[in-house]
C-alpha cells in the first residue's frame, strides 16, 4: 500500500499571550500549516519537482526543516553534538535534492519528531538564554524568530508546489 501524508490540523495560538506563548503558539502553528500542504499526498507527489528550474518540492520542504529545528534549536541552542541529518557528501542542499519518495514516511516522521525534541531541549529554558555561533551571539528569542520567519518563507513555496500537484489550494 502506497503511504500518504496524514491529515493534519494546524495548532491554533493565542492572539493575546504573553510574548513566549505567543513565539511558541505560531511556531506551532507554522509547523502545523507545512503539514497540512502536504495532506494526502503520496511520496512520488511530495517529491515531484513542479516550478522548474527550482528544485523545491514538499519533501524536500519537510526534510529542510527537519534540519533546520535540529540545528537551531538542538545543536546551535541546546549545544547537543548531533550526527549530521544528511550525507555531507551530497552537499549543502542534499535535505532538496537527495530525496527518495519511498522514504517519505520517515523523512515526515522525522519532521514531527525533531519538532518535540527542539520543544524538549527548549522546555525550561529563557527567551533571554543565548549562545554563540560564528562569533554573534543569538537569544532563544531571536531563533524563535528565525524558525516563523523560516516556516513562512517556505509555506509560501509549499503553496505555490501545490497548486501545481492538483490544484490544491488554501490559507
Amino acid at each position: 500500500m502506497t503511504w500518504t501524508a496524514p491529515d493534519a490540523t494546524r495548532t491554533p495560538g493565542s492572539l493575546v499571550a504573553g510574548e513566549r506563548e505567543m513565539l511558541t503558539g505560531y511556531l506551532a502553528w507554522f509547523r502545523s500549516t507545512l503539514l497540512q500542504k502536504c495532506a494526502g499526498l503520496t511520496g512520488e507527489q511530495l517529491a515531484e519537482q513542479t516550478v522548474p528550474p527550482s528544485n523545491l518540492t514538499l519533501l524536500g520542504l519537510l526534510r529542510h526543516m527537519a534540519k533546520g529545528e535540529r540545528t537551531w534549536f538542538r545543536e546551535r541552542f541546546a549545544g547537543q553534538s548531533l550526527d549530521p541529518m544528511y550525507d555531507p557528501a551530497r552537499g549543502k542542499d542534499a535535505d532538496f535534492e537527495d530525496l527518495d519518495p519511498a522514504c517519505a514516511d520517515d523523512d515526515y516522521a522525522r519532521l514531527v519528531e525533531e519538532c518535540r525534541l527542539a520543544d524538549a531541549a527548549i522546555a525550561d529554558a529563557s527567551l533571554d538564554d543565548t549562545f554563540v555561533h560564528g562569533g554573534e551571539v543569538f537569544s532563544l528569542r531571536l531563533v524563535h524568530i528565525h524558525m516563523i520567519g523560516e516556516y513562512a518563507r517556505h509555506i509560501g513555496h509549499a503553496d505555490l508546489v501545490r497548486e501545481r500537484l492538483d490544484g490544491v489550494t488554501g490559507a
